[in-house]
This record gives C-alpha cells, structure tokens and sequence, in this order.
C-alpha cells in the first residue's frame, strides 16, 4: 500500500499540472471507467483543491462526446450528491 501511495505522489510530482488541473483530470478518467465512488472521489478532491462547481460540471460536460450521454448524466447525479452534502 505504501509503495501505491508513493507511486501516486511521484506521478503527481512529475509534471507541470496544478493539484486543481491534476483532480479534474482524474475525474475525467472517473467518469472514463463510470466509476461512481471515482467521481465522487474526484469530486470532492477537485473542490478542495480549489476548483469551482462550475468548473467540475464544466469538466464532467466534457466527457459527453468521449463517454456518451448516458455516462455524462450519471456522472452529473454523482457531482450533484457531493454538491449538496457540502451545501
């Protein structure tokens, strides 16, 4: 488990991305695999980091063309429950 942890803040450290642009990242690759704890997950990540709701569902509206619409919905509905436990 710590070498996983360890691999993760190595891939974060290796690059130019901001951790707000490295969260939304990782919710598009969520939303990629329509993984409902992921999106969830990145979610809350993305708002600690900085990032606005807008930009969130900016970011899951993107996923349209990639994932379909059905998955872009979905992954709007599990944005939308985090929204609210943090409102």
């Amino acid at each position: 488990m710590q070498q996983h942890k360890q691999l993760g803040k190595s891939c974060r450290d290796a690059g130019p991305l901001d951790a707000k642009s490295q969260e939304l990242v990782k919710l598009g690759i969520a939303i990629g695999v329509n993984s409902r704890g992921g999106v969830r997950s990145a979610v809350r990540k993305a708002l600690a980091a900085g990032a606005t709701q807008d930009e969130v569902q900016h970011s899951i509206l993107l996923s349209t063309t990639t994932t379909g619409f059905p998955t872009m919905i979905a992954a709007m509905e599990w944005a939308k429950e985090v929204f609210e436990k943090q409102t």
